[in-house]
């Protein structure tokens, strides 16, 4: 069996604690920004995952220096090079867009491959190009290669026709450097755009209005280093709550940002998941009978994207017709075959599912086919009859924190 695969055998009930790693989005965004640094950043807590793995490499290739110390990660930038960012790491990461609003708010240049990641159908990169515009930089594609130029960058009002998370971080990042004031309206709220903000203002920015709707940014010449924890990451502990809620006999999720989560949260409830929230835990227990319930997808504070999927999975256990749509990325329900493949009853259309449940799930050879659909088939096969094997799994280890140790800490029989 290859080594990019998960084998879960599955109606094991599951039991314990599960700590949470630091969140996958916000690094992906603050490591890139500490090309912004004229001093060592060193960041606590950094996953083990494979978008880390490639963040480095093209931290490496501009000639920033890298120490990996238990679990953080000191980033010495000093002796930085402007190159071309060119290598497989920007195919295999829609991240490393971020380093286009770094580089270019620090050089007022940048040349890189067109960025790659997960295939969630249509995800223009247009807000992010039409924010530096504004900012004063000309954009060229050519053969595979975007070019941003700007003589100075100055500070403007950007109105997001979308607020977007990628655009708002890179526009922020673009911007810390530019002359005068720059206003973000319709900026996007999630924790991680705040996490990103707080890092930059240790090292000398002056953002405010992070997490909400209007971010003001005052340019300024120089920022230095910092020390900064990474916060929790909301999507891995709503995906091992769903765990939780689809077999656990009690599980405690620790490291958990209870705020983060509200919109989940308040879903499963709805659903009759029994569950006890605490200040930075939340407890799952055993739940008999699940309810089918209706759901759809926003920016934050509303329910996550990211979650949509292994909330898919938990739906098959629930006893009706559950909808779910997806506003987000009205494309992303390449998991519902996988799902159908182990037995579930999925409907997809327009955006939407519909799942009729409840639905006894089995063992099946099935697919990973991007990051948060592996966690669906995780999910699935925690729940399902027999020995399920998903491969592509590298897709799951881009996001997932020693996932095979955690959920076999829980009782999960994996390999």
């Amino acid at each position: 069996m290859s080594e990019d695969s998960i084998i879960i055998r599955g109606r094991r009930e599951l039991n314990g604690e599960v700590r949470i790693s630091s969140s996958k989005n916000a690094a992906v965004a603050l490591i890139p920004a500490t090309v912004l640094a004229s001093d060592i950043v060193t960041l606590y807590d950094v996953p083990r995952i494979s978008d880390i793995i490639a963040l480095r490499e093209l931290l490496g290739e501009l000639n920033i220096h890298l120490t990996r110390d238990g679990d953080s990660l000191i980033v010495d930038p000093r002796d930085i090079q402007n190159t071309v960012l060119e290598s497989d790491a920007v195919g295999r990461l829609r991240a490393s867009y971020y380093f286009m609003g770094a580089l270019l708010g620090r050089y007022k240049k940048v040349k890189m491959k067109m960025p790659g990641g997960c295939d969630l159908g249509p995800r223009p990169i247009n807000l992010h190009l039409k924010g530096f515009r504004a900012l004063g930089a000309e954009i060229t594609y050519e053969e595979g290669f975007y070019t941003l130029e700007a003589p100075e960058l100055k500070g403007t009002d950007i109105y997001l026709d979308f607020a977007s998370v990628g655009a708002t971080i890179n526009i922020m990042m673009a911007a810390v450097f530019a002359k005068g004031r720059t206003i973000i309206e319709n900026a996007a709220k999630e924790p991680e755009i705040i996490d990103l903000s707080t890092m930059l203002n240790k090292m000398g920015a002056q953002i405010r209005g992070a997490g909400t709707s209007v971010i003001t940014i005052d340019g300024v010449e120089r920022l230095g280093g910092c020390h900064h924890e990474i916060i929790p990451d909301r999507i891995e502990a709503g995906t091992y709550i769903i765990i939780g809620a689809a077999c656990a006999g009690h599980i405690k999720v620790t490291n958990v940002i209870p705020k983060h989560l509200e919109a989940l949260l308040m879903k499963l409830e709805e659903m009759g998941v029994k569950m006890e929230v605490g200040v930075d835990c939340v407890d799952i227990y055993k739940s008999d009978e699940l309810k089918a319930v209706d759901a759809k997808t926003l920016t934050f504070p509303g329910l996550a994207t990211d979650l949509q999927q292994p909330l898919t999975a938990l739906m098959t256990k629930a006893v009706g017709v559950s909808h779910i749509r997806d506003t987000i990325y009205p494309e992303r329900f390449k998991h519902c075959d996988q799902l159908n493949r182990m037995g579930a009853a999925i409907e997809v259309y327009n955006g939407s599912s519909t799942i009729n449940g409840p639905t006894p799930l089995f063992g099946e050879k099935v697919r990973a086919t991007d990051l948060r659909g592996g966690a669906s088939l995780v999910v699935a096969a925690l729940m399902a009859k027999g020995e399920t094997v998903i491969s592509d799994a590298y897709h799951i280890f881009r996001g997932y924190d020693s996932i095979r140790e955690k959920l076999r800490g829980l009782g999960a029989d994996i390999d």
